[in-house]
């Protein structure tokens, strides 16, 4: 199953920012709430491009942590692009392709967010705009990398429809391609001491096919390759060998040593969030965990 082609896609999301640590009621919005929340969604990025109007629009019409979309693979918007390769009227002209709650009122499989990510302060509801001409849709992806940053808030009544709709206050809510997503996760991920672990995400996502170290003490040691990350998991003993830290202070420092393994255990959980598996790989005090890692 291939990933999107960036070349002949513009992957995006509208972002809500919740109010107060508000839970969205509805996880998915009704086939009809789908379609005229797409219809603005539509209307909003035109107005910014108006090139948006030659391409289909596929729009998800269900909410997301980001950590979901800014996956290897980007998963979400595959989804959305092999909807659109199935969907009746190819060739037809532009359309507005919004999906929703099936006919039981249930959140369709693809679209069913990670119980365990809820809860944030912004969800994120994807879509992706396509078309048949490459040169159409490689021009509206750089345009609205241009725009969207700096122009993207959605207009009042797509934001009100959101709130109404998906039952949580909106405190903003804004357009950005996956790329301005990942810019700012990253800031987000600085603001939380987790900036030492943002290039192995983002080796993960934007190259995966490419490997990456987080070596740097006090940090856990990690290596990102093959499309896992592989963590070394240190005794105390070999701990306290790996960092330098003198045999008669092992003791001592236990404390610090607790410390790194929540640390270790906060690095795996966020690498799980965004999709990468993390093996744990053992090292005793006298191996060398950077060659262990590296096998």
């Amino acid at each position: 199953m291939s990933k999107p082609d960036p070349a002949m896609n513009a992957l995006g999301v509208l972002a809500l920012e919740l109010a107060g640590g508000e839970i969205p009621r509805q996880a998915v919005l009704s086939a009809e709430q789908a379609g005229e929340l797409a219809e603005r969604v539509g209307r909003d990025l035109s107005k910014l491009v108006p090139q948006v109007a030659e391409l289909d629009l596929v729009f998800a019409a269900a909410h997301f942590d980001p950590a979901e979309v800014l996956r290897p693979g980007w998963p979400i918007h595959r989804r959305l692009e092999e909807l659109q390769m199935r969907a009746p009227g190819r060739n037809q002209g532009p359309r507005v392709l919004a999906f929703g709650a099936d006919a039981n009122g249930d959140v369709p499989l693809p679209f069913q967010a990670d119980a365990t990510l809820v809860g944030g302060g912004l969800r994120v509801v994807p879509f992706l705009l396509t078309g048949s001409e490459v040169a159409t849709t490689s021009a509206v992806a750089d345009a609205l990398e241009e725009v969207l940053l700096a122009n993207g808030m959605a207009h009042a009544d797509t934001a009100l429809m959101a709130q109404n709709t998906f039952g949580a206050r909106v405190e903003h809510a804004r357009y950005f391609t996956v790329n301005d997503l990942a810019a700012m996760m990253s800031m987000q991920y600085d603001n939380q001491g987790l900036a030492a672990l943002w290039p192995l995400i983002e080796t993960a996502i934007m190259a995966p096919g490419q490997d990456e170290w987080l070596s740097d003490a006090p940090e856990p040691l990690l290596r990102y390759t093959q499309g896992e990350a592989r963590m070394a998991l240190f005794d105390p003993a070999g701990w306290c060998a790996h960092y330098n830290h003198g045999k008669g202070d092992c003791e001592r420092l236990q404390g610090i040593y607790e410390q790194f393994l929540m640390r270790q255990r906060q690095m795996a959980a966020v690498l799980e969030a965004h999709g990468v598996p993390v093996l744990f790989v053992h090292c005793e005090a006298g191996q060398d965990a950077r060659e262990l890692l590296a096998r």
